[in-house]
């Protein structure tokens, strides 16, 4: 399993843009982003780094696969 790099929540917000995510709302601290087509919404904590554990949750949820993220970054 590849290892995740480390990324702010500014930078995978930016990502998942890449992918057709669009912000819909904001919730506090949190960035709730949804996709359309295929239909998938996902919440992304505005942190100046995110831990692994929570960004690997969040790729699951998006259906996003490790390897797949790094080359958006």
């Amino acid at each position: 399993m590849k290892r995740l790099p480390v990324v702010s929540g500014r930078q995978y917000v930016k990502a998942l843009g890449r992918l057709g995510f669009y912000l819909k709302r904001r919730e506090g601290s949190h960035l709730i982003l949804r996709r359309d087509d295929p239909f998938s919404q996902v919440a992304v904590p505005e942190h100046k780094e995110l831990d692994r554990g929570t960004l690997r949750a969040i790729l699951r949820q998006a259906g996003i696969g490790v390897e797949e993220f790094t080359k958006l970054l």
